[in-house]
């Protein structure tokens, strides 16, 4: 399943020092986080989880696979971007396909140059998302036209679109993003295919200085206050301290995380958060030769996560032998569980819970 994070912010704020730290750092680790170029700016990234190492040493698996997250390094944006300034019509090309969007934020002082000449992450992030709104707006103002013209037609779909654009579009002008339209569950998919710039969910990743990772600084207190307004998330990080960590041994990563007052790489939390923000959750199947995340969306019901692993489980879905990971764990593995009476059998309509462990039954 393709779930895609795209990185954004103003030049030099330090998106692709991130983006190359995720790659390196996981190129790295091939063993256990596996990662793939697909394009020069594009990769895939495994998302990190203790459950995983656990479930594997339990079950003496050979090998642990886990679940993955794509990145995207886009163009960095200019103020005119939504009018085609800079490399504008590519980042709103590049950005529309992203499932979410990591918006980096400048929150360091220092001698690289600001595009806009000063430190203000609180303004960068208002310069994006006005040139993202701006372009919502300019696409919708034309599509509501065409979708007029189809509705006097007789075109039952159009007029449902043409309700949705225009509150989106009441929303926009009021100057907020699209994602703070309110919609009804049955709303939320057709409103989805609008593929609206500012109706992507986002989170603020503050890039600080080596100093501050640990305790952030007034710039990322600021970035997080806005974030927490808008009902957004924020991470704090250094992208330099990730970029040398990229190049250290797992060892020695340890040792360097400690001597800074840092428990783990932010990376960690930027992976963690890209994968909370996109609304997913992560099933295991554990044997003896691996141990194995899966990624499906909150919701999703047993044949649909039978149905990740291959289609053909999904199609002949008989049912799901379940075990809840504090059970497999502390009962230590598989048979355990069984004995104890924590394997449950699940049907068509169970609704996957986050850390279940599945062997699927099917029939085709």
């Amino acid at each position: 399943m393709g779930f895609n994070c795209g990185i954004v912010g103003l030049p030099n704020v330090g998106k692709s020092t991130l983006f190359n730290a995720l790659t390196s750092t996981q190129a790295a680790e091939a063993a256990n986080y596996p990662f793939c170029t697909i394009e020069p700016n594009t990769g895939r990234v495994g998302v990190p989880d203790p459950r995983l190492d656990r479930l594997a040493a339990i079950a003496g698996s050979g090998k642990i696979i886990p679940t993955q997250l794509e990145f995207v390094d886009i163009a960095g944006l200019v103020r005119g971007a939504s009018k085609g300034e800079g490399l504008g019509n590519q980042f709103l090309a590049n950005i529309r396909e992203t499932d979410a969007v990591l918006h980096v934020l400048r929150c360091f002082e220092g001698d690289v140059t600001h595009v806009e000449g000063s430190v203000d992450p609180v303004r960068d992030a208002e310069t994006v998302e006005t040139e993202l709104m701006l372009a919502d707006m300019d696409g919708l103002e034309r599509r509501v036209q065409s979708a007029a013209k189809r509705a006097k037609g007789g075109d039952k779909d159009a007029k449902t679109e043409i309700e949705l654009m225009e509150r989106a579009l009441a929303v926009l002008r009021e100057g907020k993003p699209a994602r703070t339209v309110a919609l009804s569950p049955d709303e939320r998919e057709p409103f989805r295919r609008l593929a609206l710039l500012t109706s992507k969910p986002v989170l603020y990743v503050c890039n600080v200085s080596e100093d501050d990772a640990a305790t952030g600084n007034a710039h990322s207190a600021r970035v997080e206050a806005m974030a927490k307004a808008q009902g957004a998330e924020a991470v704090v990080i250094s992208a330099a301290i990730e970029a040398e960590l990229a190049q250290l041994s797992a060892e020695e990563k340890q040792e360097f995380l400690g001597s800074i007052g840092l428990e783990e790489p932010g990376l960690n939390k930027v992976i963690r958060a890209g994968y909370k923000l996109l609304g997913l959750l992560t099933f295991f199947t554990v044997g003896p030769k691996e141990a194995r995340a899966w990624t499906v969306n909150v919701g999703a019901t047993a044949p649909e996560a039978a149905g990740v692993i291959h289609t053909d489980f999904q199609r002949g879905f008989i049912k799901a032998e379940t075990i809840d990971y504090d059970s497999y764990v502390a009962l230590g593995g598989e048979q355990g569980a069984k004995d104890a009476g924590k394997m449950r059998q699940e049907g068509k309509d169970y609704v996957v819970r986050d850390g279940d462990i599945f062997h699927f039954r099917f029939n085709v």
